[in-house]
């Protein structure tokens, strides 16, 4: 009998290709079961190539299912695997398999009903006459009619499309428009959606009873069978960015998926990173539907709710509107420190102060979810109290509680928003004014209407721009329009920041805009930074903190040697050890992304964890 060999790669492994043999012919991209040593279960593969017979001994493939991967899936797996650092199992794993499905397209007309205006027009027509193009819209203006008129295109073309969203931006208001004009035809896809609910989506999408996708960066990785077109709303937001191996980036990804595949793309946001405004040709669509006199103040106390922030809640309540009040941190306080000697509560196994949660009657660590008791002393110097430093959402809420026990105030955060109906009833809850102070982290900027809202206060906003990136004044400014643009949508609105440093942003909140500033951060990162410049980070860990500044050591030799890069800089992570690991990084760049590319592949240690495009 004549047996077949076949190169597959093992989904989620790290191991490189083993090549297996079969009596049966077996298609590329063919979900197959294979047995490894020391291992009781076989492991899911994907059949990769056929390939001749080696010198060595095979084992047979156990099992060859229904399900497989089409040869775009494969080829796009095989850059992000060159591209991100990883395995062609790492990234074929994001993907969704899927079984054939002979079933004919159904073909429906939709009709939208939407009037674009003068400038939304010139928009539309600008992105139509560009592959690739970035809407650089205000808050308000209407971006998401133009998504819609484009959409309605190009499903009435026989077309796919699919609108990306950062994940808590899957809003009830987005979803609502979405689906009084495609109805049915539109599926919303998060992590969210149960296990039954996503593989009706994937066989409706199959079939064509789904012709839009909603969703967040999972939903890039649907069997789509006639995409033509993917929209990414927010563009700027860095849940695009993948936290766990492959570290890819969804904005980036797809304009890959677009070029290789000629799709449309649009990137869209009312203040865009500022790599996509260097690289892409833009519409820049000012107008607003709302005419807003927007008054924005600064104060610079140390005290979060000083009197003048409270006399205006105060006032803004009397006259029956709503407040919002945002911070980057969540919790009661993100830091306690002793009166006596100085030191934060630590976390055991990580490096960093834990966090107060009254609620919970404990500190929390962020970054390995440890918890223990609140501590009635300071446990470094055991007579000393501890001080609470550096305010959180718990801690304003409750606050605010205790000025205005006869009104309702609200948490949204990643603490207390734990489901997608929870989003929803506080939301819909807000702009039915059952809600009069809403307090939250960064889900408050993104992409939510809050009709009555007329007073935003924004505290905290220093410790963004003082973050440990080169991308923090880009972040901070970006963040404090977004969340600006969700006051004074129906008439007047107030914004009040909590500020050291009033001259940067008043600069170019007062007396320029955002355009002005990604030319002047464009000119500022020439020569040093992205755009220009490939930037990626290397982190070793492990629980063995000898071994791991043995590695670190090593590389930074290996490195150096390597004259078409630079080494920016090397030494302990900025959160030293996180879950018992401890953590040193390598920061390197290189005009030339081959070059980086290679350095990168050429890192070959079982302590190494790579991203490239590093955003920190």
């Amino acid at each position: 009998m004549t047996s077949f060999y076949y190169e597959v790669c093992l989904l989620k492994s790290p191991l490189a290709n083993l090549t297996y043999k079969s009596d049966d012919e077996i298609e590329p991209g063919t979900l197959v079961e294979v047995p490894l040593r020391n291992r009781k279960n076989n492991s899911p593969a994907v059949v990769v190539e056929k390939v001749e017979k080696p010198t060595f001994k095979c084992v047979e493939i156990a099992e060859i299912t229904h399900k497989y991967y089409d040869s775009k899936m494969l080829k796009t797996a095989k850059f992000i695997a060159l591209y991100y650092v990883c395995s062609l199992g790492e990234a074929l794993s994001i993907y969704t398999p899927f079984y054939e499905h002979k079933e004919e397209m159904e073909t429906k007309e939709f009709i939208s009903n939407i009037d674009l205006s003068n400038k939304q027009q010139e928009a539309y027509e600008f992105l139509q006459n560009n592959r690739a193009g970035l809407l650089f819209a205000n808050t308000g203006s209407g971006k998401t009619e133009i998504y819609i008129k484009t959409i309605e295109k190009h499903l009435n073309n026989d077309k796919q499309a699919l609108l990306l969203m950062p994940e808590i931006s899957l809003t009830p208001q987005m979803q609502k428009r979405l689906e009084e004009v495609f109805g049915d035809y539109v599926a919303i896809w998060h992590s969210k959606v149960s296990k039954k609910k996503k593989e009706k989506i994937i066989d409706d999408l199959l079939c064509g009873k789904v012709k839009l996708i909603a969703g967040a960066r999972s939903s890039l990785f649907l069997p789509f069978s006639n995409l033509g077109l993917i929209v990414v709303d927010e563009e700027h937001d860095e849940s695009y960015k993948s936290d766990q191996k492959p570290r890819f980036h969804t904005k980036d990804l797809s304009l890959y998926i677009s070029k290789t595949q000629n799709i449309q793309i649009i990137l869209g946001s009312a203040t865009p990173s500022s790599a996509s405004f260097h690289k892409l040709p833009y519409y820049r669509l000012k107008e607003t539907f709302f005419e807003s006199n927007k008054k924005i103040s600064y104060f610079d106390s140390d005290t979060a709710l000083s009197a003048n922030v409270l006399n205006k809640i105060t006032h803004t309540l009397q006259n029956n509107n709503q407040v919002i009040v945002f911070l980057p941190t969540r919790a009661n306080f993100k830091y306690q420190i002793c009166t006596s000697c100085g030191k934060s509560v630590q976390c055991p196994y990580c490096s960093v102060a834990m966090s107060l949660h009254k609620n919970a009657l404990a500190l929390k660590c962020h970054y390995c979810s440890y918890a223990q008791m609140i501590p009635s002393h300071c446990p470094s110097c055991e007579h000393g109290i501890i001080r609470n430093l550096r305010v959180g959402t718990a801690q304003i809420e409750e606050e605010l509680n205790a000025i205005y026990y006869d009104r309702k105030i609200m948490r949204f955060d990643r603490d207390e928003i734990t489901t997608d109906t929870k989003l929803k009833k506080v939301l819909n809850d807000f702009n039915e004014k059952k809600i009069d102070i809403l307090v939250g982290t960064q889900m408050l900027s993104k992409g939510h209407d809050y009709h009555n809202v007329t007073l935003a206060v924004v505290l905290g906003m220093d410790s963004v721009l003082n973050m440990n990136s080169y991308k923090a004044r880009e972040q901070a400014l970006s963040l404090l329009i977004q969340i600006a643009g969700r006051s004074g949508r129906k008439g007047f609105g107030e914004v009040i920041i909590q500020t050291k440093n009033e001259d940067f942003f008043d600069y170019y909140l007062s007396n320029s805009d955002y355009e002005d500033f990604l030319k002047d951060e464009l000119e500022f990162r020439e020569e040093l930074y992205p755009p220009y410049v490939r930037m990626a980070k290397i982190v070793f860990a492990h629980t063995n903190g000898f071994k791991v500044k043995q590695e670190l050591d090593k590389y930074i030799f290996i490195l150096k040697q390597n004259e078409k890069i630079e080494v920016v800089g090397f030494g302990e992570c900025g959160i030293f050890k996180i879950a018992n690991k401890y953590r040193y990084e390598i920061i390197i760049r290189s005009s030339s992304a081959n070059a980086l590319l290679n350095a990168l592949h050429g890192v070959n240690s079982p302590l190494a964890i790579i991203d490239m495009d590093t955003i920190r």
